[in-house]
């Protein structure tokens, strides 16, 4: 069967929405929200993630890159349209359709990269001992509970995994001295979110702090 590689751009809000699916499916649209947008390439959709959702309050001052596989004989229904520059190609498919648009994916929908905001406070906090909602002082709480005890670490992720999804780009791109831990400690502790995070069948997306220029210091992801 004919896939077609699709991409959309979304704030925190939504992320935690799809999330809620499992990452199977779209969060219907709102009352003001006549149409679904995916776009066609991933440059694009980095460009909206990065210029306009880490500026939009509504998006939580985030915007997360999803990419998706969907039945290619089904999206070619729709005209691809323009608008501005050439380069800027989305597919409009109707709020009322969206339904049908999720029965037609054929992949789960991966996060492949995270742009941050000034303002960024991340996803509502979630059960066990990750409850700052501060995403600075987040890996730290993290750091310490990996100390203590690989097991509670590990049970910690499978908690707190949408948590886990949504800030690991901010936490491996924000300087470790904002996060009151050494390089040591915040590598270790990223370290571990990776091996802990293989059973997962979902990537786990690099990050980058959009007001920040040039790039920052944090750790490579």
């Amino acid at each position: 069967m004919k896939q077609r590689t699709l991409f959309r751009p979304v704030g925190v809000r939504e992320l935690e929405l799809i999330l809620d699916s499992d990452a199977r499916r779209f969060p219907a649209r709102l009352p003001e929200q006549p149409i679904f947008y995916p776009v066609l390439t991933c440059e694009y959709a980095e460009q909206i993630a990065r210029d306009w959702n880490t500026r939009d309050p509504r998006s939580g001052f985030a915007g997360f890159v999803t990419e998706f596989e969907v039945n290619g004989e089904y999206i070619d229904r729709f005209e691809t349209k323009v608008v501005g520059a050439r380069q800027h190609q989305e597919i409009w498919v109707p709020a009322t359709e969206l339904p049908e648009f999720n029965s037609q994916l054929r992949s789960r929908i991966r996060t492949a990269e995270a742009f941050y905001g000034r303002g960024y406070k991340g996803p509502e906090p979630l059960p066990l001992i990750v409850r700052v909602a501060e995403p600075r002082a987040q890996l730290k709480v993290l750091s310490q509970t990996l100390e203590y005890s690989g097991f509670d670490f590990l049970c910690e992720l499978s908690a707190n995994w949408k948590l886990i999804l949504a800030n690991y780009g901010f936490w491996a791109a924000c300087p470790v001295d904002q996060q009151g831990l050494s390089t040591e400690e915040a590598g270790r502790t990223l370290a571990a979110i990776v091996q802990g995070w293989r059973q997962k069948d979902l990537p786990l997306p690099t990050g980058q702090l959009a007001f920040q220029s040039p790039p920052t210091t944090g750790i490579p992801v």
